[in-house]
């Protein structure tokens, strides 16, 4: 069975975008180093997030996002983000209208139907939640592993909350990774069960 990890850049307020869904300086993370992190020549870190960020990415067979990230990404032009194998789209819409059926994305209804179909698609690869209202409403649930952080210096002030709009307590065990990068500071929790 997949592992489940939650996953964003988030400012050091607690928020993945301002109140347009814009992430304005907490992607500056990933054009701030010199090596690069992907084929595209776009993305440089440093070598510490290099090492951290490339590893992570290599391991996700599946994302889970909300429909409101697939519509505001134009759903990555049927690509899945850095090189995932699967994206399964929580939503109560029906696929867009010209969609290809083919495209490796999977639309569901509902955080239980997303799981399911996630860790049917990952086996024991690792399934990554976009952080926000699905990410918030799967970890309420208890079906988060793990909480990944990369922390911009940066404060918003309002936004779109890393944990959407959970509203309980819910306790994380003490980072079992810390490392600093150019520009962000890379957590990572596991959920307390």
């Amino acid at each position: 069975m997949g592992q489940v990890v939650m996953y964003a850049s988030v400012s050091v307020d607690g928020f993945i975008a301002d109140e347009n869904d814009r992430p304005g300086p907490l992607f500056g993370r990933l054009t701030s180093g010199d090596v690069p992190l992907d084929d595209s020549g776009v993305l440089k870190v440093s070598k510490a997030s290099y090492d951290y960020t490339r590893a992570y990415w290599d391991q996700i067979a599946v994302t889970i996002a909300g429909r409101h990230v697939f519509d505001i990404t134009d759903g990555w032009d049927g690509k899945p983000p850095s090189n995932v194998d699967h994206v399964v789209v929580v939503t109560h819409r029906p696929m867009p209208e010209g969609w290809d059926p083919e495209a490796p994305f999977h639309f569901v209804n509902g955080i239980e139907a997303a799981a399911a179909k996630a860790q049917e698609l990952a086996g024991d690869r690792l399934i990554e939640v976009a952080a926000g209202d699905v990410g918030g409403q799967m970890l309420a649930a208890g079906l988060v592993d793990e909480v990944r952080m990369n922390v911009v210096p940066v404060v918003f002030g309002s936004g779109k909350r890393f944990f959407g709009s959970v509203n309980a307590q819910h306790l994380l065990e003490d980072p079992d990774v810390v490392i600093q990068g150019d520009r962000v500071l890379h957590l990572r929790y596991r959920v307390r069960r």
